[in-house]
């Protein structure tokens, strides 16, 4: 229970630059909008761009950062020669790749349907290589268990991002696309001089272990370009397969920026990978370590279920980030979030076959909802628009989940708590089903009944697996009380 204690301590630490910078980050979402109609298509292009880049940046780290951690704690070479290795690999290719793009930025601007705007796609070539980059000492810093460092550069990032956005879109007026990118790229190039101490290179450069390394990781980079498009090949697609050319980038934007909102589930799920990822591998030799596992999974689908109610439950309010030609797509938001879920639900199991160096078995996965995205997508998408993208990525994601965990239970094995979860989510599923079908016109008095329900929930919580003297703050008043 304490290494459990330990884990949640930690997704709360990295959860401050995930889900606080995420939230901040939503401030761009209605400046955007603002600044951008959804008519114009504006934030359709950077919805756009921005998925061109996700998939890019799965690419250029090529698995290493899941690599850098696997072999790091094998303890059969130094983590200075570890951690050298990778950064000179991935900087060595980050490196490359920038420069083959500068060199042929026309021609792949022209592809991409950009060629009167290369610079919207040269700005952003560079950010992704420097990302990249950059994910390896970000890896260091976790597995240095050095999390104020980590959470102090990314939010360095996004306040200054804010800030250069809110000068120019709020304060001058401005409304060209380019300069989102352009911001993008100043603060990623801020963040790579104050990573300039952490660039250990001491280590040299291990033939041998970078071989082993990438024998290791092509699987995983497999693994995550099948995720990634997973995430974005809907929004990659769109323009190609919906009808109505003109109309492509108006109805993209309005996915886009709905699907903003559904983001606080990727929020959830991604601190919570930057606390289990070096979790799972330092406790993979402990022999009680599939139960902690089982736990953490139970805990993680009871939280994300919460904020899964507390999101749909109040989109009466959050629809306010958007301008109201946005809210025809609000739709979406229950649907991605329930894939988010899958998402998170998937990364959990994945540890299964990392840990016992099978890492294929994810790519077969991953590329099995793929398949089932893209046929959602393509079959669907010029009948029903955007609602095909988000029950293109709920099938794709369900798929991968469900295959993983069937394999995982025979290959290794964890005796998951399947009633308790299933409890959970029938709960969950009831009061959904009751907020949207019991009709309260007046605003107020719709948001008092939903807030009963989500209370209704947490008290569930409380009795079943979170009794309140297990919180610290309760507890010690508790004591203090009977003291």
């Amino acid at each position: 229970m304490a290494k459990l204690k330990s884990l949640v301590k930690d997704t709360a630490i990295y959860g401050i630059s995930s889900i606080v910078g995420r939230f901040l980050n939503y401030l761009l979402v209605p400046l955007y909008a603002s600044a951008m109609s959804a008519a114009s298509g504006g934030y359709g292009i950077v919805t756009e761009v921005y998925a061109w880049t996700a998939l890019l940046m799965v690419i250029l780290t090529y698995g290493m950062e899941t690599t850098f951690f696997r072999f790091v704690n094998k303890g059969t070479d130094a983590p200075e020669r570890v951690y050298s290795t990778v950064l000179i690999m991935v900087g060595s290719t980050s490196l490359l790749f920038a420069a083959c793009c500068m060199l042929f930025l026309q021609p792949i601007a022209d592809a991409l349907g950009y060629a009167d705007h290369p610079w919207y796609i040269g700005t952003m070539l560079l950010v992704v290589a420097m990302d990249a980059f950059q994910c390896i000492p970000f890896a260091y810093l976790r597995y240095k268990k050095r999390p104020i460092k980590f959470v102090a550069l990314k939010m360095f990032f996004i306040v200054l991002n804010i800030s250069l956005n809110l000068v120019y879109y709020l304060f001058m007026g401005g409304s060209d696309v380019f300069y989102a990118f352009l911001f993008n790229l100043v603060c990623t190039s801020a963040v790579m001089l104050l990573f300039i101490p952490d660039l250990k290179f001491g280590g040299g450069f291990d033939r041998t272990l970078c071989r082993k390394m990438l024998n290791y990781s092509y699987p995983i980079m497999i693994l995550g370009i099948a995720g990634i498009l997973n995430q974005v090949a809907d929004k990659i697609l769109f323009r190609h397969v919906y009808p109505d050319a003109e109309g492509a980038q108006q109805q993209l934007a309005v996915y886009g920026a709905c699907s903003k909102i559904a983001m606080i589930m990727a929020m959830l799920t991604q601190a919570f990978r930057y606390a289990y990822e070096p979790f799972v591998f330092g406790e993979s030799r402990n022999k009680d370590n599939k139960v902690m596992y089982a736990q953490a999974m139970k805990y993680f689908i009871i939280f994300t279920l919460l904020a899964f109610l507390a999101v749909v439950f109040y989109l009466d309010i959050l629809k306010y980030i958007l301008k109201p030609d946005y809210w025809e797509g609000l739709k979406v938001v229950p649907i991605v979030m329930a894939a988010e879920i899958f998402m998170g639900v998937f990364f959990n199991l994945s540890f299964w076959y990392k840990l016992i160096d099978e890492t294929k078995w994810g790519a077969y996965f991953s590329f099995a909802g793929c398949a089932v995205l893209f046929a959602v997508n393509i079959c669907l998408v010029p009948r029903y628009s955007y609602m095909a993208c988000a029950w293109g990525g709920f099938a794709g994601y369900g798929v991968a989940m469900l295959l993983s965990y069937f394999v995982g239970q025979k290959k290794y094995p964890i005796a998951y708590d399947l009633k308790a979860i299933a409890l959970y989510v029938g709960l969950a599923a009831v009061l959904y089903a009751v907020a949207e079908w019991v009709v309260i016109p007046d605003l107020f008095l719709r948001l008092a009944f939903r807030t009963l329900l989500l209370l209704l929930f947490v008290a569930y919580i409380i009795k079943k697996d979170l009794p309140l003297s297990q919180i610290p703050v309760v507890n010690r008043l508790v004591r203090k009380r009977k003291g």
